[in-house]
């Protein structure tokens, strides 16, 4: 089935698991995706099976807490940042539910993870002014890439043929910086780009498109934006979703580049074409809560929504 205007109009919420007594504050699709994983403020880990539409395990970060989850390039292994006690990223098998490694060295929280799509390294940004660069198989930092003078919002990466391109946000400048990821130092910044700022909310998010070419930001105010990945253009400027209380909201792409999705506060998802720049669905999920994270699924008809509870939706046509 192919992904239409119609197809995202007919999507109707087919499950809700309410597994979790607090936000959901983040969730990642593994790379088949079979299943999907979720990280909560009530120091939960919930294991969903997205085949068979139901929730596998449940593991606990009690002492750390958890957020931030990815999964890495194995379906049963994920990292995740800590919220409580210290700012350590842990690596945590899912078979066993122990640690694998842990990485240590952010003095403040972290507010960015990223796997690099092509091997075992991924990136982090944190309060502490520091993006660093980390492979799985090293407790140890690979590069500690920029100390900032402003404040780090966001970052992200994708794969730009044999290396990593890495996006992030300091202040109201976004960069774009060229990253080695087999090779222990990077080479960069090749771009940086100054957009007009908004006073009146922080950039939040950071997220390309799997086809490499546009960059979604996103916001705690009631706008998001889309550019050009290789000219900093903003192409389009989305807005009319409620966030009046300046809450973290997730947008994402879906996985043919083609359509942008967001939740808002009164628990409604908003979709836009990224080539037109026009709305073409507005879904109602029903959440209790702001709809903190959004995600379609990388390989099947469906995506999922999350507040406290979380939903799976799926297509009502056949298109």
């Amino acid at each position: 089935m192919k992904l239409t205007d119609n197809v995202l109009r007919s999507f109707r919420v087919a499950k809700v698991f309410r597994e979790n007594s607090d936000k959901i504050n983040c969730f990642d699709f593994s790379s088949n995706g079979e299943t999907i994983i979720s990280s909560s403020d009530d120091d939960s880990l919930v294991l969903y099976d997205c085949q068979e539409g139901k929730p596998k395990r449940t593991l606990y970060s009690k002492k750390y807490g958890v957020d931030l989850i990815r999964y890495t390039h194995a379906a049963n292994t994920v990292v995740y940042s800590s919220n409580k006690i210290d700012d350590t990223i842990r690596y945590l098998s899912l078979h066993d539910n122990k640690y694998i490694r842990y990485f240590p060295g952010h003095t403040k929280r972290v507010t960015s993870l990223s796997m690099s799509p092509v091997d075992d390294t991924f990136i982090s940004g944190s309060l502490d002014k520091t993006i660093r660069l980390w492979d799985l198989r090293s407790p140890n930092c690979q590069v500690s890439i920029f100390h900032f003078v402003g404040i780090f919002r966001c970052a992200s990466c994708l794969s730009c043929a044999s290396k990593g391109c890495l996006c992030f946000t300091v202040g109201n400048v976004m960069s774009a910086v060229i990253l080695g990821f087999d090779a222990p130092a990077g080479e960069g910044p090749f771009a940086t780009f100054k957009l007009q700022y908004d006073r009146t909310c922080e950039w939040t998010g950071l997220k390309f498109s799997n086809d490499g070419k546009l960059i979604l930001l996103s916001t705690n105010g009631g706008a998001l934006r889309i550019l050009d990945a290789f000219k900093g253009v903003v192409l389009h400027s989305f807005g009319g979703y409620n966030n009046s209380k300046g809450v973290t909201l997730e947008a994402s792409f879906t996985p043919d580049s083609l359509f942008v999705m967001i939740g808002s506060e009164d628990g409604k998802i908003h979709v836009w074409n990224a080539e037109s720049g026009m709305k073409v669905a507005l879904l109602d999920g029903k959440h209790t809560g702001p709809i903190t994270c959004l995600q379609f699924n990388p390989k099947f008809m469906t995506f999922a929504s999350a507040c406290s509870n979380m939903a799976f939706w799926l297509p009502t046509i056949d298109d």
